[in-house]
């Protein structure tokens, strides 16, 4: 077994169609976390100078609005990824109610400041509004802090009039829009690649079926060939019956009858599916060595659309250790273990070889992703692992339950 294996999928929370976007949601998420952590750190110093109404704390105040980024940030770099949405949400909120208390705790604000925080970190409620929701109400959001902001120094910076809130307004609403669209923008060209790594899977999967249907006529092909043509070969050239032209034109009748029900096999059972497993590796490199375990009583019904989405994952599999896994200094060993039970299969290709990090892996690199894990994920019943580390070696894990489980 490999030592510090790493999924190659990011959690049961996630789902391969929406990885791109899980993923840019987790990075902005922690980056605008920390800036917003960073920012309230810097403005501590000046807030505790300010004069302020007895009744109320500066320094809470302060920590109030920022008190949910912290655990954004926690939540994006570990957290379950459904929840950052609601904890960007609820930042947001704190951060616009702490906007608009800013005049009930501070009297007056004259010492080296020429606005209140709120309106210096608003681009921070902004993108956690990005975050959350949708751009409709992410905008009516950033337009509502703008001029909560903007309005806020009027009451709090001395020497305010109408023509410092009209352009206090119009840079804050300047900054928020901006901000607003680097946020949208990358969360929509995230969806795009989804959108296109979803088209991309489907496309494998029907070249998929396409190239089983033209092994199948290969397969016939060459049996017209070496079995049909060659026994009527054989007569031609033999006046009278033979016993060996008897054997051979029965086992070609034989082998004909076979490719002619399997056309119309509809579930492969136990012996029937190792075999075809066994074909799909040797599609690939017949040196590989399979070795077959048949747990006691196993009773298996595969379909056989099944067992080809399985035998080409299992086919890519092998491709993918073929290129990638090879080492200067030393021989890779490879193998295939499949595990044959009760409504269940399992496949496992293991090498020792160069291996690599998952989580690196681009997105548009359809090996893994698409043929492999995509492919699986796709079958009813179906299921896909990939454990890798760089310079550990590569394990792949592919599992087909009839009832949904391994």
């Amino acid at each position: 077994m490999i030592a510090t294996a790493v999924r190659a999928v990011a959690g049961p929370d996630i789902e391969l169609e929406r990885a791109a976007t899980e993923q840019i949601r987790r990075r902005l998420g922690l980056v605008v976390g920390i800036g917003a952590t960073m920012v309230m750190v810097l403005e501590l110093p000046a807030v505790l100078v300010q004069p302020v109404n007895r009744s109320v704390w500066p320094e809470v105040h302060l920590v109030a609005a920022y008190a949910l980024f912290a655990p954004l940030a926690i939540v994006s770099a570990r957290g379950p990824a459904g929840l950052i949405r609601r904890v960007a949400g609820a930042a947001a909120i704190c951060y616009f109610t702490a906007t608009l208390l800013t005049p009930f705790v501070y009297s007056v604000v004259h010492i080296g400041s020429f606005a209140s925080w709120p309106y210096r970190g608003l681009v921070l409620g902004v993108m956690a509004a990005g975050l959350a929701w949708p751009l409709r109400v992410a905008a009516g959001y950033a337009g509502m802090l703008a001029v909560a902001t903007s309005v806020s120094n009027v009451f709090v910076v001395p020497g305010s009039s109408v023509w410092a809130l009209l352009g206090d307004v119009t840079r804050a609403l300047g900054v928020a829009a901006l901000f607003l669209w680097c946020v949208v923008y990358a969360r929509t060209a995230a969806e795009r690649v989804d959108q296109e790594a979803v088209r991309q899977r489907t496309r494998a999967a029907t070249v998929a079926a396409t190239a089983a249907r033209d092994r199948e006529s290969a397969r016939f092909a060459a049996l017209i060939h070496d079995a049909v043509l060659s026994t009527l070969l054989e007569a031609s050239r033999t006046e009278r019956s033979s016993p060996v032209l008897r054997s051979q034109a029965a086992r070609t009748l034989e082998q004909l009858e076979q490719a002619r029900c399997a056309t119309e096999t509809v579930h492969l059972d136990a012996a029937a599916a190792v075999a075809f497993l066994r074909d799909a590796v040797r599609d690939a490199n017949p040196d590989i060595p399979v070795q077959v375990t048949t747990r006691r009583g196993a009773d298996l019904s595969l379909p056989m659309e099944a067992a080809q989405v399985l035998g080409a994952a299992l086919t890519e599999a092998v491709r993918n250790s073929l290129r990638h896994a090879d080492m200067p200094a030393r021989r890779v060993r490879r193998g295939v273990s499949i595990t044959i039970a009760t409504g269940a299969v399992r496949a496992v290709l293991s090498d020792d070889g160069a291996g690599f990090d998952p989580a690196r892996v681009p997105a548009d690199r359809m090996g893994v992703a698409g043929s492999i894990l995509g492919r699986m994920q796709s079958l009813p019943g179906g299921t896909a692992f990939v454990e890798s580390a760089p310079g550990k070696g590569t394990v792949v894990t592919l599992v087909w339950g009839a009832h949904g489980r391994a």
